[in-house]
């Protein structure tokens, strides 16, 4: 018999005489065999039979017959009811006393209360460590009512350009107070003839006071947008009004009152000009030229360069000198009111 594939086969037969030898003593003495082949103590004996334990009758769990048989339940539980519970009400907290300031503002003590555009801003009383004071509320409401702590307060107020400010003290009821703002509107446009021009092509500065007062100052309200409203403190101002980027600049004084809007119409007396170099007359506008156009004492207006250039100039004589590829060609012209134009530069 082969037990693995690592035995020869030669081994295998060398052992079938020793096995026949042994079947054959196991024959003849079979009591010997069993001795040596199991030991030679006794074999084990069974422990004797394990007496069954006496029966008794079976115990019956369920509940015998009769009144007394019934089991002893605890008594129903009764709920109290709900309003027989006394409730007790949480102790109410005073809301600490608050101050109602009532705040208006009018264009002049006996002119109307202004309805719109006004900015209100509380502030404390004393300014902090830093000296600046702090912002309380801020109310863009034409008449408001301002829920505050009693204390002191700094009000401030502003209508465009126009503000006003006071200390009130406010005390746990109502406090009313009226400011007066002596503001007035102020709407520009400008004109060339009998057209209006255009908003993008004209603007104005506002300086307080007069133009004849022959002091430098700057401008209260720079580059402002024609048609746009201005609102202005009552008084006396001067608007200087350019049209263009050249010389067409008029100097107007106005006047401002309060709760009134002020129109006023700046009229120019200038033209539109398109410079061309040309080889001959109507022809094509040569290209890269510099442009120059000097007043007749030789003051410098406009410069730039282009085949086209355009420049608005007050009306009046003028000279332009065009440069192209080293050469020098000029011509005088003049400009008159709302009449635009073309001026040809020939180039020989």
């Amino acid at each position: 018999m082969i037990f693995g594939g690592n035995h020869r086969c030669n081994s295998s037969r060398r052992s079938w005489p020793f096995l026949v030898s042994v079947v054959t003593l196991l024959a003849t003495f079979p009591y010997a065999a069993s001795a040596q082949l199991f030991g030679e103590r006794p074999p084990p004996v069974p422990p004797a039979s394990i007496p069954e334990a006496p029966s008794e009758p079976a115990i019956s769990l369920a509940p015998s017959s009769g009144p007394a048989s019934t089991p002893n339940l605890p008594a129903p539980l009764t709920q109290v009811p709900a309003a027989a519970v006394p409730l007790t009400a949480p102790p109410s907290i005073a809301a600490p006393a608050q101050g109602v300031l009532s705040l208006t503002a009018r264009y002049g003590k006996d002119l109307p209360v202004i309805n719109s555009g006004l900015i209100w801003r509380v502030y404390s009383e004393r300014p902090d460590e830093t000296g600046a004071f702090k912002l309380v509320r801020e109310n863009h409401d034409a008449t408001p009512s301002l829920v505050l702590p009693p204390g002191g307060y700094v009000v401030h107020v502003s209508l465009g350009l126009v503000s006003a400010a006071r200390p009130v003290t406010l005390k746990p009821d109502t406090d009313r107070e009226s400011f007066v703002l002596p503001a007035g509107g102020l709407q520009i446009e400008g004109r060339v003839g009998a057209s209006m021009i255009p908003p993008n092509q004209i603007s104005f500065s506002i300086y307080k006071g007069s133009q004849f007062e022959g002091t430098e100052r700057a401008p209260l309200v720079p580059n402002v947008a024609g048609g746009d409203v201005m609102l202005l403190p009552e008084g006396t101002y001067y608007i200087v009004s350019t049209y263009g980027d050249a010389n067409s600049v008029v100097r107007s004084d106005i006047s401002v009152q309060a709760g009134k809007l002020t129109d006023v119409t700046i009229s120019h007396r200038a033209a539109l000009i398109t410079l061309k170099l040309v080889s001959d007359k109507g022809g094509e506008a040569l290209a890269n030229t510099a442009w120059s156009v000097l007043t007749p004492g030789g003051d410098v207006i406009k410069e730039s360069i282009g085949a086209f250039p355009s420049v608005i100039l007050a009306e009046g004589e003028y000279r332009v000198i065009a440069k192209n590829e080293g050469k020098v060609f000029e011509r005088g012209f003049e400009v008159f009111n709302g009449v635009d134009g073309e001026i040809e530069v020939l180039a020989h």
